[in-house]
C-alpha cells in the first residue's frame, strides 16, 4: 500500500488544473453557482437561506459536511427548487458545462433526476430537452474559447419513488439525443436496486447501459443487487467494496514467503484476502466511481476511519481495482476534480503516472462507442506525454 503523509505540501511541477480529466460521476442538480441559485431563486420566489453567493456557498458546503448523506441530500431542496423551468434548466446545464471545462474536463457524464423537475407543469421529456439543449449551448460556449468537451446525460431515477420503468423508458426515447445511461440515487440503505429489477431488464433488452449507486450509504447487499439486479457496468461510489477486503498484518521479520503486500508505514507485511464479490469486482474491472470528498462527508467511509487518509480507495486502487476519482456535487462538497486530484497528492503521494491510470481508468469507462474511447484515450496519452 502506498506510504500516506496527510501533512506534506505536494510536490507539484506541473499544472493540475490543465490536465485532461474525465467525469463520471457528478449531479447537475450539485453543481450550480451560488450565483445562479440566488437569481433563479428570485425570478421563482424561493427562499434562500442567504442572498449573498459567497455566504450562500459557504452554507452549501458547512450542511454537506455533516457526516450524514440524509442531511447532505436536503441541501438540494435548494437547487432542485430553481431547476423547474425550461429557462433555468437550459442555464444551469450549460453552466455546469462550462465549469467542468474549466476545469479542464474534456468528456463528462451529467447525472440527473428528471422527475425531480417536475413541479411548474413540465414533462419528462420537456425537462430532458431544456437540459440537453443547455448542454449543447455549453459545448458551443466552450469550442468557441478554442476548447473542447463532450459531455452526455445519465438519467438517474429516484429510488425511493416508483417511477423505475418510466424513467428507463425515458432514457432509451433519447438515446439519439444526449441520454448514454441510466441510473438510480438518493437514499440508498433500505432501497435496493432489486426494487428496479422489471426496469434494468428494460434497459438490458434494449442494450442501454446502467450505473448504479451502490455501496455508499449501504454495503455489499447493495452492491450485489446492483451488479444482479441491475447489471451494473459501474458503480456509483463502490467504496464499500473495501469491506470484502480482509488485510492481516503481521511483523516483516515474521513474514512467510507466501505472504503479499507490503505496508511500508507500518513496516509490516499484509495478507490480502478478496471474498467473492470483490473478486468478481476486480477481476472483471467494473468501474469504482470513488468522489473522495463526498464520502468523507457523507460517513460513506466512516467505517475506514475518521480522515481523508483512511480512504480505501488507495488500498482498492494499489489492489488492482478499477478506480476512478470524482467529484459528486462541487457545490456542496466545495472541490473540483483539480482539488480531488491534488487532495490524493497531498494524502497517498500520487504522481503524474497515478493521475494518468486513473483518469484512463475513467476514459475506458465511460458510456461512449468504442471509436471515440479510443480516440478519447489517445487524446489524455498524448497531452500527458507533452509533460515529459
Amino acid at each position: 500500500m502506498t506510504e500516506t503523509n496527510p501533512d506534506a505540501a505536494p510536490d507539484i511541477d506541473f499544472d493540475l488544473k490543465a490536465l485532461p480529466k474525465v467525469s463520471l460521476h457528478d449531479h447537475l442538480d450539485g453543481g450550480l453557482r451560488p450565483a445562479t441559485i440566488i437569481e433563479l431563486a428570485e425570478a421563482v420566489g424561493h427562499t434562500l437561506p442567504s442572498t449573498d453567493p459567497v455566504a450562500l456557498g459557504e452554507w452549501f458546503r458547512e450542511s454537506a459536511d455533516s457526516g450524514s448523506l440524509v442531511r447532505y441530500l436536503e441541501t438540494f431542496d435548494h437547487t432542485i427548487a430553481v431547476m423547474q423551468t425550461k429557462e433555468g434548466l437550459f442555464r444551469v446545464a450549460q453552466e455546469f458545462v462550462e465549469d467542468l471545462a474549466d476545469d479542464g474536463v474534456v468528456y463528462g457524464e451529467v447525472r440527473w433526476a428528471p422527475e425531480q423537475h417536475l413541479q411548474k407543469g413540465l414533462s419528462l421529456d420537456e425537462v430532458v430537452e431544456a437540459v440537453q439543449a443547455g448542454l449543447e449551448a455549453g459545448v458551443d460556449a466552450v469550442a468557441e474559447t478554442g476548447r473542447d468537451i463532450q459531455v452526455g446525460q445519465l438519467i438517474t431515477a429516484m429510488r425511493h419513488a416508483d417511477r423505475g420503468q418510466e424513467i428507463a423508458e425515458l432514457a432509451v426515447r433519447h438515446r439519439n439525443n444526449g441520454a448514454v445511461g441510466f441510473d438510480i440515487a438518493g437514499a440508498e440503505d433500505g432501497f435496493l436496486p432489486s426494487r428496479f429489477k422489471d426496469a434494468f431488464t428494460y434497459l438490458a433488452e434494449h442494450n442501454f447501459p446502467a450505473t448504479v449507486h451502490a455501496g455508499e450509504a449501504a454495503g455489499l447487499e447493495s452492491i450485489q443487487s446492483a451488479l444482479v439486479d441491475g447489471r451494473a457496468l459501474r458503480l456509483g461510489h463502490g467504496v464499500r467494496i473495501a469491506e470484502d477486503v480482509t488485510i492481516d498484518f503481521e511483523e516483516a521479520d515474521d513474514a512467510g514467503p507466501d505472504t503479499e503486500g507490503i505496508d511500508e508505514v507500518n513496516d509490516t507485511i499484509g495478507m490480502v484476502t478478496l471474498g467473492e464479490l470483490a473478486s468478481w469486482v476486480r477481476d472483471r474491472g467494473i468501474a469504482l466511481e470513488i468522489c473522495p470528498s463526498s464520502n468523507l462527508q457523507t460517513g460513506a467511509i466512516s467505517g475506514f476511519g475518521e480522515g481523508i487518509e483512511s480512504h480505501p480507495l488507495d488500498m482498492l486502487y494499489q489492489l488492482g481495482f478499477n478506480v476512478t476519482i470524482n467529484t459528486d456535487n462541487r457545490l456542496m462538497s466545495g472541490v473540483t476534480l483539480t482539488d480531488e486530484f491534488e487532495l490524493l497528492i497531498e494524502t497517498f503521494d500520487y504522481d503524474l503516472d497515478d493521475l494518468l491510470e486513473l483518469t484512463l481508468n475513467a476514459a475506458e469507462a465511460a458510456f461512449l462507442p468504442l471509436e471515440e474511447k479510443e480516440a478519447l484515450v489517445e487524446y489524455i496519452n498524448e497531452a500527458y506525454a507533452d509533460l515529459g
